[in-house]
């Protein structure tokens, strides 16, 4: 094939395996979309299998894929050492990391045959666009020559070969790359030889779930046949007519066909006119020559009376929502005339029934099958979202025999019959009548509000009115006089709040409080004395918390219900009246190599601070539940960007030489995934410290009682917080490993057990914002989508039937911090809207209404240019969450930009802290940020925006809902897109980044001068041999316990309490595994 310039390049999009939020690749793939390109986006976590394999079956010219938490030079050497294997060492391989990947790095990679690896100094002088046409331009002009298309390795079955032709056909007459008349030819005597094959059409309206459908489709094939059967997928989508360029996405959703009996191609639409392209027929018979048992052909979303896909298959399916409208629309749908098999998909929605009962009897109605009841119609209903949903298997063993009768092979059916007819596990995260929550929210915050200030315009009055009685009184007025204006008060007073009463009484007793030198609070029944006051080094008597000097009773009353001092409702100014005397809120971060290092790491950091809080970060292995593998991609991540823990060994060797049930020590563990067994394990390891505790003070082994008392204490002591939160992860797209259903399930477990053991310390997620700011979200939707997610957890754990005050103490909230202006009131605004919606909506008691507001410094604002101006954007943030009375603070290192932090760099992130706490003067008072007016004016601000975003999710069925759209990871990619355009063309200066430059340039040797804190080759192969140690010793039990959890899945039983006991003989990619099989794989979305 000659190498003309490409009319339509097509490309691989991904982010490379075990990394999360891929905005920056999906800014790429936009951007090469509307350059003209035809992009199969894989979105993120991919490993350099499934890219490959994908480039192949798609025959791209190019792969393009974002690479920042390590093991880059072997993820990228080994996809390229793959290509060439497979032949295909013409497709072009591109990528970037931010600062990750180094120039040195960048060098070596160049050279081992990477076409080009963009660094952030290229972002800086290319600018955005000028990246894509540099990819586009090495892909359509300056493009090595592919090997040419062979019909007889074709004929072979040879997939590559498939691949060629397919894209040889769509190319046109042999002066666009296509087929010569030999060629051409030779072909159609195969295609005339060949035997009939069933090819089965499905196709439906836009948003139906069509590619989810089809994924679950071609997984009952696998599993009821055992694999025997060959199947090739065809997906088409349209091409945009104004660039040329397409997203090819049905691909991305697809789980079933990463195996070799399956074959999937994309193919767009490009110069045709309807949904399906002139050459379809040919692409069949190609398929078919190829040897493949049954051919699948999805098409793009249709219209009403679009019937495009039925001259080209001989058996179809129509797939459809519940959301159809009048009954007489049906009439409509040229498809029922047409269709095998009908599936309403999104069976959980309301109306589902009627749909069911008004398109079975339409189906009816056009077969004229009035001899046969309509609920004998071959309607299903399907939710094809849900892992193992009966309705999707009771439609394709209606499918079989349609296709058998099409000429698919028989085999023997491995799966059990169903006799339903729709999905019958209908059982809702959130109830279906509880989907409008966050307007009711909503409602509470603002009606909470306007009563304050109608309370407060009463109080006012009350008191001039009352002023002016005594005036009068005072001038011998007229009785008259002084009667109609107690009468005056008096209707006011009737008029006014019980409880706005009491705080209006009770507030000269609290200036008197605040105005003594010590203020006596009780926690928990213990009494605590803090004193009110400090001296600074000039002599200056300082108030710790300062109260408004208000007279105006409207005024006073209006703060006390918006405002009030710290430790006091609605919390806006902080949830506890002090911090913790001898304990900052400064969090020890570590997280490198293997646990023996990481350990190290923490001692170092905690030597000299009277409260051990250890902030532990995983390698993104872990992060994603595998087990360190000597596989390229995987081996090349163990130890990078985090520690690597695959065991209950590990753990124990993590926090050795730590008191996990020490009041003034706490664990946060930023884990979301396979948070369940990594808790696990924590729990086991702090279990069996106070084991050996007991058994160096006893001399002997305890009893079976001893053993639970032992248990039992050590579940009600420890401290800490485990991430968790899975609705966030799929927002931001990061750590999402198991269905979404059934990660919400394992939290619910997680909870349910804490409740049982009386686990009040230890928070069972953490509802993070962090990655939904690092997946680019401005400030407002950061904190909307955070708390709009820790509502939802709030209403499906009403709906499993917990009690509010059993569970919301054990919820914890974890933002990113930034530099953008509503950061300085990001925690005064969650604190208040939370208090008040679970006072106010829920009835919940003191302890609940505390939202425990834990903060990072922004990952966002590190940048790889002059990496030691991160420090001063940095110590600002720390210095408003300070302000912001947040409960603990991580600052982010300045090096992060580039590596692991290191030693050095983590010492200074500390010390921004200990500078500010130590130091810094006001830090000492508690709420400093209170009274200045445009504090004031911004908490309202964003308090509003934030409820206008609860209205707008509400609209679209509550967080989940909003889910299924997309909704909140399309707000998250345009924002950061916007926020990339305005750093690239300098319209928001960042200093060091876009304006302000170096006048003698990056000092390319000097700047990378920084030690790299990145995994050894001794940490990786001991952390690889620990793990099968631990497998060999555990073999005889580890079988049987992860049946156990298995079956305890599949009953619907308590899964974490049973996931307690597996961790102690099963490694975490065991676990994972097992929960693959009975609780799914997550479901990746454009």
């Amino acid at each position: 094939m000659s190498s003309a310039i490409v009319e339509f390049p097509r490309f691989i999009t991904a982010a490379s395996l075990f990394d999360g939020h891929d905005a920056a690749i999906n800014i790429m793939r936009r951007m090469l979309q509307a350059s003209g390109a035809e992009v199969i986006h894989l979105a993120h976590n991919r490993s350099v299998q499934e890219v490959v394999e994908a480039a192949l079956q798609e025959d791209v010219q190019g792969i393009a894929i974002s690479s920042y938490q390590g093991g880059h030079i072997e993820y990228f050497k080994y996809m390229v050492d793959m290509l060439r294997e497979r032949g295909a060492g013409h497709i072009q391989v591109f990528g970037g990391g931010g600062g990750v990947i180094i120039p040195s790095e960048i060098k070596e990679l160049h050279a081992y045959g990477v076409s080009r690896i963009y660094s952030p100094e290229d972002g800086q002088k290319m600018g955005l666009q000028g990246m894509i046409d540099d990819i586009m331009t090495r892909v359509t002009v300056d493009n090595p020559p592919g090997p040419a298309a062979d019909i007889d390795a074709l004929a072979g079955g040879d997939r590559v070969a498939l691949s060629r032709v397919i894209s040889a056909l769509e190319s046109g007459g042999k002066e666009g790359g296509g087929l010569d008349d030999s060629h051409k030819a030779r072909l159609q005597a195969l295609v005339d030889a060949a035997p009939v094959v069933p090819v089965l059409g499905i196709t439906g309206t836009g948003g139906a779930g069509k590619s989810s459908l089809t994924d679950e489709i071609i997984l009952r094939f696998r599993q009821d046949s055992n694999n025997a059967l060959r199947i090739a997928v065809l997906a088409i989508d349209p091409t945009r007519r104004r660039t040329g360029g397409a997203l090819l996405g049905d691909r991305v959703r697809m789980n079933a066909i990463y195996h070799p009996s399956i074959y999937m191609r994309s193919i767009a639409t490009r110069r045709s006119e309807t949904e399906v392209p002139a050459c379809m027929r040919d692409i069949i018979n190609a398929v078919r020559v190829s040897g493949f048992d049954l051919v699948v052909v999805e098409t793009p979303g249709i219209g009403q009376g679009d019937a495009g896909i039925v001259p080209y298959v001989n058996a179809s399916l129509y797939v459809m929502t519940p959301e159809f409208g009048a009954a007489s629309q049906l009439e409509k749908i040229d498809m029922l005339d047409y269709a095998d098999v009908v599936a309403i998909n999104k069976f959980d929605r309301k109306g589902a029934d009627d749909a069911l009962r008004d398109v079975s009897k339409q189906v009816q109605r056009n077969r004229t099958a009035f001899d046969r009841a309509y609920e004998d119609m071959p309607v299903f209903g399907t939710i094809a979202s849900r892992f193992n949903d009966d309705g999707v298997t009771a439609l394709y063993q209606n499918l079989l025999p349609v296709l058998r009768e099409r000429g698919l092979k028989t085999f023997t059916s491995s799966l059990a019959p169903v006799t339903t007819r729709t999905s019958t596990r209908q059982t809702a995260i959130v109830p279906p009548q509880r989907q409008r929550y966050l307007a009711e929210i909503a409602e509470t915050v603002r009606g909470y509000r306007q009563h304050a200030e109608q309370q407060a315009v009463l109080a006012r009055e009350i008191q001039q009115l009352d002023s002016a009685s005594r005036m009068l009184t005072a001038a011998s007025a007229t009785d008259e006089s002084a009667d109609n204006l107690q009468a005056l008060i008096k209707q006011r007073q009737q008029q006014q709040d019980g409880a706005c009463q009491a705080l209006l009484d009770q507030w000269p007793a609290m200036q008197a409080d605040y105005a003594a030198d010590e203020l006596v609070t009780e926690i928990r029944g213990r009494e605590l004395r803090n004193s009110l006051t400090w001296t600074s080094m000039s002599g200056t008597t300082m108030r710790k918390v300062s109260l408004p000097r208000f007279n105006d009773h409207g005024d006073v009353l209006r703060w006390l219900m918006l405002e009030n001092v710290p430790g006091r409702f609605p919390y806006t100014a902080g949830v506890f009246p002090f911090k913790r005397e001898g304990e900052d809120p400064t969090r020890m971060f570590a997280g490198e190599g293997d646990a023996f290092r990481t350990n190290r790491r923490f001692k170092s950091l905690s030597e000299h601070a009277e409260a051990k809080r250890l902030s532990t970060a995983f390698d993104s292995v872990t992060l994603y539940g595998f087990d360190p593998d000597e596989r390229p991609d995987i081996y090349g991540k163990v130890g990078n960007s985090g520690v690597s823990i695959a065991t209950l060994d590990d753990m124990k060797v993590l926090y050795d030489g730590f008191d996990l049930c020490h009041p003034s020590t706490s664990v946060s563990m930023t884990i979301n995934g396979p948070a369940p067994t990594i808790l696990a394990m924590f729990l086991n390891t702090a279990i069996a410290q106070q084991m050996d505790r007991f058994v160096a003070e006893h001399g002997r082994e305890p009893g079976a009682d001893e053993v639970a008392a032992v248990k039992a204490r050590t579940l009600e002591s420890v401290r800490g917080t485990v991430q968790a939160d899975i609705l966030k992860e799929d927002q931001g797209q990061n750590t999402c490993i198991f269905s979404t259903e059934f990660s919400l399930k394992l939290m619910g477990d997680i909870q349910a057990y804490f409740i049982q053991n009386k686990v009040r310390n230890f928070y069972s997620v953490s509802i993070s914002g962090y990655h939904i700011a690092e997946a680019g979200a401005n400030p407002i939707s950061q904190l909307a989508f955070t708390l709009s997610n820790g509502f939802t957890f709030v209403e499906a754990w009403l709906a499993r039937g917990m009690h509010i005050d059993d569970f919301a103490p054990n919820l914890s909230f974890f933002f990113s911090n930034g530099m953008d202006p509503e950061y300085t009131v990001l925690g005064r605004v969650a604190r208040r809207i939370w208090s008040t919606t679970l006072r106010e909506k829920y009835g919940a008691n003191e302890r609940s209404q505390k939202l425990k507001y834990h903060i990072q410094t922004s990952g966002r604002s590190l940048h790889a240019q002059e990496m030691s101006f991160n420090d001063i954007r940095t110590t600002l943030q720390a210095l408003i969450a300070i302000y912001d009375n947040c409960n603990s603070l991580h600052t982010n290192a300045y090096d992060e930009a580039v590596t692991t932090p290191t030693e050095e760099s983590v010492r200074r992130a500390v010390a921004i802290q200990l500078v500010i706490n130590k130091e810094w003067g006001l830090a000492k008072n508690e709420n400093p940020n209170q009274g200045a007016f445009i504090i004031d004016e911004l908490t309202d601000l964003l308090e509003e925006a934030v409820l206008l975003e609860f209205e707008r999710i509400a609209e679209r069925g509550g967080v989940l809902g909003a889910m299924e759209t997309g909704y909140q990871r399309g707000r998250i990619q345009d924002e950061s897109m916007y926020y990339e355009h305005k750093k690239h063309d300098g319209s928001l200066p960042i200093v060091g980044v876009n304006t302000f430059l170096n006048p003698d340039g990056e000092d390319q040797e000097g700047e990378f001068m920084v030690e790299l804190a990145r995994s050894t080759d001794d940490e990786k192969q001991s952390q690889i041999r620990r793990l099968r140690d631990f497998q060999q010793r555990n073999a005889a039990d580890a079988g049987r316990d992860i049946e156990r959890l298995k079956q305890a899945a599949i009953n619907n039983e308590n899964v974490f309490e049973v996931l307690m006991d597996a961790v102690q003989t099963c490694s975490l990619g065991q676990i994972t595994n097992a929960f693959f099989e009975v609780g799914g794989q997550y479901r990746r979305n454009m």
